[in-house]
């Protein structure tokens, strides 16, 4: 496969019982899509059961996510039976969209899907709660964000809440809170025309809210946007996006309510794209279609070791192991003494890890005593990241441990 043309794509066989990609191994840089046969897909521990099952069939894909993200492989894929796979490279990918749309957006919808399922199984691991998609939910979003003083966020909850639940048993205080902090709001863009496809959000203001439907995907011209869920009367930051990151997605293209909110966290310009012109976009412009591939991967990935996160019974080893895999998503170079500054403070890696408010800040505390770490201008700053390496590799060894021994027990 090493000679193979990039012009073409390949097919390749494998016998039954062989081993096809492997967890954990670098340079990903192949996926594939069944022909015929069966391949198992496992993991060396199994989080969440994925959706859909681990036996894959024709029309199937896998390595997706570790291939188009250009990260280690996150699952072991078996030939079950013997197996006729297509073959296609990272730098192949713009050919499978000319050539064949229909399964790339089925890679993009079925990514979707997953994405929401692994939400779901995070924030159910992380915070001991379900995701909120009822409307109702955006009246608690202004009340928080009006704790907050944050008075756009605010008044764009309670605006949108009394648009989707007009009879709502909060109608009455939704009314009363906009009345009063209307003098210090400025939100944006409350009803946004379909026809006004390039948008400017000052810092602070609300592209949209969890819970509302979503009729539009956007993508960042410019600016910083954060995406963040209100979970246990904490924000949790979830990503934080700039230029050319595409987000909203999951709400185009399944029609379901947005499953976070996403926030300007700098002023901000955004191209708008509803249903109709994506579907014009897919076929026109390739490269969009593999930019969101590109995305979602991401984003899948960061969900599965988040989710590995979760097994870790230490909170310090939790923060350490959290700080490693924003380094690994960010594809920063671990050397000895190198520094960097993460684009997130404390009180944002104690809820990345699921802390509440009271033990989180004893546990904070303890975790700052480590003087590699400073907090400069509210955010985290490591002055030897490989030392930061090594302790979450020890925390990471120590679980696994820990694990087997519970296993031999259980035996």
């Amino acid at each position: 496969m090493g000679n193979a043309n990039p012009l073409q794509l390949s097919i390749v066989s494998f016998p039954e019982g062989a081993y096809i990609i492997v967890e954990g191994k670098a340079d990903a840089d192949c996926f594939y899509i069944i022909r015929s046969g069966k391949v198992e897909i496992s993991k060396e521990v199994e989080v969440v059961q994925e959706q859909g099952g681990n036996i894959l069939g024709p029309g199937d894909f896998f390595g997706v996510v570790s291939t188009m993200s250009a990260h280690s492989h996150i699952e072991t894929a078996r030939a079950m039976t013997e197996v006729s796979l297509i073959a296609v490279r990272r730098n192949q990918y713009h050919l499978l969209i000319e050539r064949n749309t229909p399964v790339a957006m089925k890679i993009i919808e079925a990514f979707s899907r997953r994405m929401r399922y692994l939400d779901e199984a995070l924030a159910s691991r992380t915070y001991k709660t379900s995701s909120e998609t009822s409307s109702d939910h955006l009246f608690y979003i202004g009340e928080y964000y009006l704790k907050q003083n944050q008075y756009n966020l605010a008044y764009y909850a309670y605006y949108q809440y009394l648009k989707l639940v007009p009879q709502g048993r909060d109608q009455d205080k939704a009314r009363e809170r906009m009345e009063k902090i209307q003098p210090y709001a400025s939100p944006v863009h409350l009803d946004p025309s379909e026809d006004q496809f390039t948008r400017e959000y000052p810092k602070d203001t609300m592209v949209f809210a969890e819970s509302m439907p979503g009729r539009e995907l956007y993508i960042i011209q410019s600016g910083r946007i954060k995406i963040s869920k209100i979970i246990n009367d904490n924000e949790v930051l979830l990503a934080m996006l700039k230029p050319g990151d595409i987000f909203g997605e999951m709400a185009l293209l399944e029609n379901k309510p947005r499953s976070a909110s996403a926030i300007a966290f700098e002023q901000a310009v955004l191209l708008a794209v509803n249903k109709e012109n994506f579907g014009r976009m897919v076929q026109s412009q390739p490269q969009i279609i593999a930019r969101l591939t590109t995305l979602l991967s991401e984003r899948i990935w960061l969900i599965y070791k988040s989710l590995a996160n979760t097994l870790i019974e230490n909170p310090i080893g939790r923060m350490y192991d959290a700080l490693l895999n924003q380094l690994e998503k960010g594809r920063i170079e671990i050397r000895r003494g190198g520094s960097h500054t993460f684009d997130f403070g404390p009180k944002e890696l104690m809820n990345m890890v699921g802390l509440p408010t009271d033990t989180g800040q004893m546990k904070l505390r303890e975790f700052l005593r480590d003087k590699k770490f400073k907090v400069i201008e509210n955010k985290l700053y490591c002055s030897d990241i490989s030392e930061l390496e090594k302790q979450a590799k020890y925390y990471r060894k120590m679980e696994r441990i820990s694990r087997a021994r519970r296993e031999n027990k259980g035996v």
